[in-house]
């Protein structure tokens, strides 16, 4: 898809969505509407973030150097940004439309797995005051390394279509955060890894309608059969796809944020990006993850 084509459909569905999550499409009580409408700030947001600017800042210079003539109202640097952080709640809703337009409440099949959200490099951290008192030291096994700053946890289906995400200091452990995602939505079998194993854990989510299962560590015996082992693993390599996607294509590892606001607008404004792709992938035809041939310069 042309990249003008890519941003036109964007902004179709980001009007179409907004009319739904927002009564009148309009978030604000009171006051004068903004002179760049927000479906065009949200569209010029999602749009950066899939061709991996990281910051507004960065957004706003691309959108002004390329495509000012697209977008007219568009104004000052500060102007654009201190809209955006205003509709940090709205990409969190147009997440979960987004989300229920592909059905993904309802699959019977979810998967969980945490990435770390890195807030400063481990030697700055006695010199740094960003996020003191709300970050913390973890471990990542992926890569093997300690960082100071947060832990992100992200539901999937089997398919690999996001329906919840959560965030919490790096030091706290992840299986405490699991009901920061929206489990109330969710029934049927949850695939997680070993950090995950905890038998009051499989009782409270049993509770909830949801069938925790998870590969067993070395010392411990499994009475399941092989080949349920071998599915869960093979399963589970789709959340691993998707948090690949976020931290590479989305870097969602790499907000820029200073403050906690700005951190968690940013996550949600990738994860909502990612169904948005889903979408139109759909739409398309195509694989649902293929996000490499999905925009073309």
């Amino acid at each position: 898809m042309p990249l003008e084509t890519f941003m036109v459909t964007v902004y179709c569905l980001v009007c179409e969505a907004l009319n739904i999550v927002v009564p009148g499409g309009n978030p604000r009580k009171r006051g004068f509407p903004p002179k760049l409408s927000d479906a065009e700030a949200l569209t010029m947001a999602f749009v950066g973030t899939v061709l991996g600017y990281q910051s507004d800042k960065a957004v706003w210079k691309y959108f002004l150097r390329h495509w000012a003539a697209g977008f007219p109202s568009l104004g000052d640097r500060s102007t654009f940004v201190r809209q955006l952080a205003n509709l940090g709640h709205i990409e969190a809703f147009l997440h979960q439309h987004w989300a229920r337009t592909l059905e993904a409440f309802a699959a019977k099949v979810h998967l969980v797995d945490g990435f770390p959200v890195p807030v400063c490099h481990p030697r700055r951290v006695g010199r740094r005051t960003l996020f003191r008192g709300e970050a913390g030291w973890g471990f990542c096994a992926s890569k093997d390394e300690h960082y100071f700053g947060f832990h992100g946890l992200v539901l999937t289906t089997a398919d690999g279509i996001i329906t919840g995400v959560a965030s919490r200091a790096a030091h706290i452990d992840e299986r405490d955060a699991l009901f920061d995602l929206p489990l109330e939505y969710s029934r049927g079998a949850l695939f997680g890894n070993k950090g995950f194993i905890r038998p009051i854990l499989t009782e409270d989510l049993s509770a909830m309608g949801m069938t925790l299962h998870s590969p067993l560590r070395r010392n411990m015996m499994d009475s399941r059969p092989k080949s349920l082992v071998d599915h869960i693993v093979s399963v589970r390599r789709r959340v691993e796809t998707v948090i690949g996607q976020l931290a590479e294509r989305f870097s969602a590892e790499r907000t820029g944020a200073r403050m906690l606001w700005q951190l968690v607008s940013r996550i949600y404004r990738k994860v909502a990006a990612h169904p948005l792709c889903v979408l139109l992938n759909q739409s398309l035809g195509r694989p649902l993850l293929d996000f490499e041939g999905l925009v073309t310069e």
